[in-house]
């Protein structure tokens, strides 16, 4: 075990014992048996201000409280020590069935109890009202743990009181709090979002000049607005965040150049998945999107919206209930982007595609067209490996004039042609198996050659 891992171990093996120790004190107050203590507070609580791991850095960072810290540890003893909540499965005697003011559920496959919020509740404060109206900031969706997504709060039946939703950590979450592990959300249906990655590096991009300058912009708004917003006051006079449009024809790299930002820029570019965001479950919609933003907002993510066009576009009609709920679906996916402090990014192929009273919100609008004569050529001569480049004989600035191809398409064709030079143990690609390769990928995209 690394010396972080162990040093996150002790810290949640501290945490653990004192979730233990209030546990059993909680219980004790409860039911007026001995115990040392007049209130939970009086127990020891570890120390976690020179601690190291990531346990005590996520509660460092959020400065959580010590209730918040007994919140979060439950929502972690499941995933780690389960047994730490047995004492909570115990028998009302009087009524044969488990004391309802403890909470917690049973679920198929664990044997153990699964805290619910209502556990949680129990624990910090018993039947004292008073205390439980001061706690239940905990259980709103704008506290830091709901709007992470660390816990997850939903309850699993609509009508259901509000605390009798299952209190655990997200299993994306339990790695890293554990582990220190990269935090990576696991794109569901009920999550519509994908991290988008790229090998490449900003150099090997060939923009023209304008677009390069926009995209530049972008970059240093992702470096700098934090400035422009907060050091320097702005935040009460402009919007929140940075919103811009790219269009053009599909293969001239819009998803490429998107994953390209965030990799530049250290940030994570989730790419929203717009077939699944329009649900049929109404309500569901703008349920899975607030995740989707939540998760973006605290992350400090880039959101991709591809196609954007199909949610964007001119507003339906109101012909019938579906479609003026339609509307206002989508009328709430653009509020959220709105408000939202970060990057966002829509892509549509036709610039006049998107509604043009939300195309005045947008800070740029970024044109990826056709590349020309001379970027063709460029992307050519970069493209192909070194250990299997193309014969010297051929003129790649001939072919570069005499096939008008989008980026993504030269992409296809050097796949095609490389492969097929490997197949046939070729120490370079013939003109013959690139020219073949272009006129296959054209015969795609339904143009005929000679």
């Amino acid at each position: 075990m690394g010396t972080d891992l162990f040093q996150n171990a002790k810290v949640l093996a501290g945490e653990l014992e004192w979730l233990r120790d209030v546990i059993h004190a909680r219980v004790a107050l409860h039911f007026g048996h001995d115990t040392p203590y007049d209130a939970i507070e009086e127990l020891p609580v570890p120390d976690l201000v020179s601690r190291e791991g990531s346990y005590a850095e996520f509660a460092r960072k959020h400065d959580l409280n010590n209730a918040e810290r007994l919140v979060l540890i439950l929502g972690l003893a499941p995933h780690l020590q389960p047994g730490v909540l047995d004492i909570l499965s115990s028998k009302n005697q009087d009524y044969d069935r488990r004391f309802s003011e403890f909470g917690g559920l049973f679920m198929e496959g664990h044997s153990g109890l699964v805290p619910t919020a209502e556990t949680a509740m129990f624990i910090l404060a018993g039947d004292d009202i008073p205390r439980r109206i001061r706690y239940q900031y905990l259980f709103r969706p704008d506290h830091v743990l709901a709007r992470t997504r660390v816990i997850p709060q939903e309850v699993r039946k609509k009508g259901m009181p509000r605390l009798s939703g299952v209190w655990m950590v997200a299993h994306e979450y339990v790695d890293y709090l554990i582990s220190g592990q990269t935090y990576k959300a696991e794109y569901s249906e009920d999550f519509p979002a994908q991290c988008v990655t790229t090998q490449m590096v900003w150099e090997d991009i060939i923009l023209s000049k304008p677009t390069a300058e926009s995209l530049q912009e972008i970059r240093n708004w992702a470096a700098h607005g934090h400035v422009v917003m907060n050091d320097l006051d702005l935040g009460k006079r402009l919007k929140p965040g940075y919103k811009t449009l790219f269009f053009g024809p599909p293969g001239t790299g819009k998803t490429m150049t998107a994953a390209l930002l965030g990799k530049s820029t250290g940030k994570p570019v989730y790419k929203v998945d717009l077939s699944m965001v329009v649900s049929k479950y109404i309500g569901e919609t703008e349920k899975n999107l607030a995740k989707v933003f939540d998760q973006a907002e605290s992350q400090d993510w880039i959101l991709f919206f591809d196609e954007a066009d199909s949610l964007f576009g001119q507003r339906t009609q109101v012909n019938t209930a579906n479609d003026r709920y339609g509307n206002q679906e989508i009328g709430y996916l653009l509020q959220r982007i709105e408000e939202f402090p970060g990057v966002v990014i829509l892509a549509s192929n036709l610039k006049d595609n998107i509604d043009e009273a939300f195309t005045r919100r947008f800070q740029s609008m970024v044109e990826f067209r056709m590349p020309g004569v001379d970027e063709r050529y460029k992307l050519w001569k970069r493209s192909f490996s070194d250990k299997l480049p193309v014969d010297p004989g051929i003129d790649l600035w001939v072919i570069a004039e005499k096939y008008e191809l989008s980026g993504g398409v030269m992409m296809n064709v050097i796949r095609k042609c490389t492969l097929k030079a490997v197949t046939n143990e070729k120490a370079t690609i013939s003109q013959k198996e690139l020219e073949d390769a272009i006129r296959q990928e054209l015969q795609k995209e339904g143009i005929l050659l000679n």
